[in-house]
């Protein structure tokens, strides 16, 4: 007779709360913004960064990026925000992990090794710059 799984660390559709929510509530913000176009005025608040500034940050062209993407443009989601686009994938990739580890039941453990957190933090303030200055005119929303 085989082994039964322990209880401990069997798939429980029970342990799925967290990740179902979060996702439905990703889902529906995503939805209203491939609804409501964010290149219109007065559907959402200005970046305060380059309302300050008058240079873009790192997410600025976000919601730009996702109104394309649910319209499958993506060319136009490249031009609002190529990082946005490149961090979609791991985002997911992320979110699926936490999701069955969270449905087996199994420890919560951290986010991801510093090293690949130090180096996402590096690209990010990268973008940030080379967005801004002139030679990465392309990279600016």
């Amino acid at each position: 007779m085989p082994a039964r799984p322990s209880p401990s660390t069997g798939f429980r559709l029970r342990n799925l709360g967290l990740p179902a929510t979060s996702l439905t509530v990703l889902a529906a913000a995503t939805t209203y913004v491939g609804l409501v176009d964010p290149r219109e005025s007065g559907h959402y608040p200005s970046c305060p960064y380059l309302v300050i500034t008058g240079l873009a940050c790192p997410g600025c062209g976000g919601l730009r990026c996702v109104h394309a993407l649910t319209h499958l443009d993506l060319p136009a989601a490249l031009g609002y925000n190529a990082l946005a686009v490149a961090l979609f994938p791991l985002i997911g990739w992320l979110w699926l992990r936490w999701a069955v580890r969270t449905a087996r039941g199994e420890p919560r453990r951290t986010l991801a090794d510093p090293r690949w957190l130090r180096a996402l933090l590096v690209v990010v303030l990268v973008f940030w710059i080379v967005r801004d200055l002139p030679f990465g005119a392309g990279l600016a929303p």
